[in-house]
């Protein structure tokens, strides 16, 4: 399936034939990470303000560390950075497990949580920075801008299938064996499959400005407007991620069949997938600003149907639609920010995407789950609506932006 497009034979040669598998599965712990951290202190300790709680202690250690990670990458390499990073990650969410069964304080966790979402390896971004950096060196110029829409369609899709896969997985392990098993898990793949990402080739075709003397923008130009609308437009996708598992896990959860909603959840995926590989194939015409308006709208729309399911059956119909507009705006965001990344911040830049889907998926989980537990899973069910209406209003802040600055080009010097 992820060999439909990934780019050309240019770039799959340069980065070879074991990364693209290698660095999808090394994903698969950053995207356990919240919803593993979730389920087990709801199931251990009983309280889903209290799992949510974690979850976004998690996603705020993931805010404070997560650009300054890739600051450090785009000044040292990926190697040197990801090597610790992983394995102090590793030992984290191994040791959680632990802590949950213990009589620990409740801040404790939340203390534990904070460090293993600053330590979470960002793959995904990372990934993303070595492919353009591949395609900067080896692919031709006129046919620079084909393969990077491809390549940004691949690793959108390879996210997509991430952040359903690894819930997925997470309800598979806790409805089969134990909510603990899923944080083991992600352990395992960290210490195995992150430090195989982190040692692999390809790390050195990203190295540090000082290996490549490659001239850094300023760093004021990460605050350019432009590309902040597409920063909020990826923490409204983050938000969607968090409200929809955490208000359908309470919905599940009022029938005592909360531990199944990752399995619900990956239904989201299908469309999702095959949509996100299919942008690659869209006109140019079809402009990037454009498919942000139009696929958001759909997130939209599926999101009200989502809001006013009153079963089972209308969720599952409502998460098909949504997983048909969340893929693509999804793509499309991650190729702005590819074409709009400041000269040698591009690890920054796509570690600032990276770190507001997950904010934003913890940030959500903990506010919903506040919603569950005293308002209600009506309430908590408009809480994806209102996450792709950010989405949607971004992008219109977006196409604005983009048509005053056009417009400005065009006046008389």
């Amino acid at each position: 399936m992820f060999r439909t497009r990934p780019t050309d034979s240019v770039l799959i040669r340069s980065a070879g034939l074991s990364y693209f598998p290698l660095a999808f599965i090394a994903r698969l712990p950053f995207a356990m990470m919240i919803v593993g951290v979730l389920t087990l202190v709801v199931a251990e300790r009983g309280s889903v303000t209290l799992g949510g709680l974690n979850s976004a202690f998690a996603g705020l250690g993931t805010a404070l560390a997560g650009p300054l990670l890739g600051a450090v990458v785009d000044r040292f390499g990926q190697r040197r950075v990801l090597v610790p990073v992983g394995l102090t990650n590793a030992a984290l969410l191994g040791a959680f497990p632990l802590v949950v069964a213990s009589t620990a304080a409740d801040a404790v966790l939340l203390a534990l949580s904070v460090l293993i979402g600053a330590s979470a390896p960002q793959i995904a971004p990372m990934s993303r920075t070595r492919l353009m950096a591949i395609i900067r060196r080896s692919v031709q110029p006129d046919r620079r801008e084909k393969v990077l829409s491809g390549t940004m369609a691949y690793e959108s899709a390879a996210d997509e299938m991430v952040f359903i896969v690894g819930p997925f997985l997470v309800g598979l392990l806790a409805t089969a064996l134990a909510p603990w098993v899923a944080i083991a898990g992600a352990s395992a793949l960290t210490f195995v499959f992150v430090t195989a990402f982190a040692l692999h080739p390809s790390g050195r075709l990203h190295q540090g400005v000082d290996e490549t003397h490659t001239a850094q923008a300023p760093a004021r130009e990460l605050l350019r407007f432009t590309l902040l609308t597409v920063v909020v437009g990826t923490l409204g996708v983050g938000l969607f991620f968090g409200a929809t598992l955490t208000s359908l896990t309470g919905f599940l959860a009022a029938d005592g069949d909360g531990d199944s909603a990752g399995l619900l959840y990956g239904i989201m995926g299908i469309g999702s997938a095959v949509l996100a590989l299919g942008t690659a194939a869209l006109p140019q015409r079809f402009t990037l600003p454009a498919r942000w308006l139009t696929f958001g709208s759909l997130l939209l729309a599926g999101a009200v149907l989502f809001a006013c399911a009153e079963s089972v059956t209308g969720l599952v119909v409502a998460l098909a639609i949504l997983g048909c507009g969340v893929g693509p705006t999804l793509v499309t965001l991650y190729s702005l920010a590819a074409a709009s990344s400041p000269a040698g911040r591009s690890a920054t830049t796509m570690t600032m995407l990276g770190s507001a889907v997950v904010v934003g998926q913890a940030a959500t989980s903990a506010v919903v789950g506040l919603v569950v537990d005293r308002l209600g899973t009506d309430v908590a069910l408009v809480a994806p609506a209102v996450a792709a209406g950010i989405v949607v209003v971004a992008a219109l802040a977006h196409t604005a932006s983009k048509s005053r600055a056009e417009d400005r080009e065009l006046l008389p010097a």
